[in-house]
């Protein structure tokens, strides 16, 4: 299982802060995630970065263990 944490636009799109999903790679979770939360949660995730383990999940091909938490961080300004 991994466990997702969803910040900012993300979680108030997917109506929950943390959920867990079956998933083997990066595409498969985002796949599983889009399913569970439809269009609107689409739409946040192409401006969002999937981090697991403190590494960026960039490729669809990417793995993720069981048992990782991955979070869904939307952009960030600096200043």
């Amino acid at each position: 299982m991994i466990r997702v944490r969803y910040f900012a636009a993300a979680a108030e799109a997917a109506g929950v802060d943390t959920e867990t999903f079956d998933a083997a790679t990066a595409g498969e979770l985002r796949a599983a995630m889009v399913d569970a939360h439809g269009a609107a949660l689409d739409r946040v995730l192409t401006r969002c970065s999937l981090l697991a383990g403190g590494h960026r999940l960039d490729a669809d091909s990417r793995r993720i263990e069981d048992g990782v938490t991955v979070d869904v961080l939307p952009p960030f300004a600096g200043g």
